[in-house]
């Protein structure tokens, strides 16, 4: 790959990652882990994620059990899944807090579905908007240096040729995870 277009496939790639770890927070109805990776707790005043103030394991398939290295931060943890966005109420005995993850409705996963296609679709402008950037970047490069106007419409391919497999890429992964969701 041309050295001038290694930033821009980096950018794509993060953005792809983005994806993929939003998708990995969208519970399926089964208890994962990943849904506590974007909280933080309060943890001596400092922002922690819930992974580095406890033991987080799955019991059952649809529980997820916490348990605080420290007995002091049951409360905190509790307070930070309560204000999070998971839709989970905690319940704790004093030691262990845990999630049970109601059954999906089929309204519940139809919604899912379509937060799904819409992150999909963010990520494919994030995309668009790389490509674009690119292309202003090479057609800069057009004008300030000795590149000719071919090996500029060449680069050009080859970004749109980039921008293409990361849209199939985002599609796949928008379809892999809708099939995941609407499966009972």
């Amino acid at each position: 790959m041309d050295e001038r277009l290694v930033q821009y496939d980096d950018k794509m790639k993060k953005t792809m990652a983005n994806l993929k770890e939003e998708y990995g927070g969208i519970r399926a109805g089964r208890a994962n882990p990943r849904v506590l990776d974007k909280i933080r707790v309060d943890y001596y005043g400092t922002p922690s994620p819930i992974q580095q103030v406890a033991n987080v394991n799955v019991p059952e398939p649809r529980m997820l059990q916490i348990q605080p290295w420290e007995p002091s931060m049951v409360k905190e943890i509790e307070k930070a899944i309560l204000t999070s966005d998971i839709g989970i109420n905690p319940t704790n005995d004093g030691k262990v807090i845990r999630l049970v993850f109601p059954e999906l409705t089929e309204e519940r996963r139809k919604e899912l579905a379509k937060d799904i296609k819409k992150k999909g679709e963010a990520s494919k402008v994030a995309i668009r908007n790389i490509r674009r950037d690119a292309n202003d970047a090479l057609k800069k490069l057009g004008k300030s240096e000795d590149v000719s106007e071919d090996e500029i419409k060449e680069l050009e391919g080859k970004v749109q040729k980039m921008t293409d497999k990361y849209i199939a890429d985002i599609d796949k992964a928008v379809e892999e995870k809708t099939k995941e969701i609407l499966t009972v």
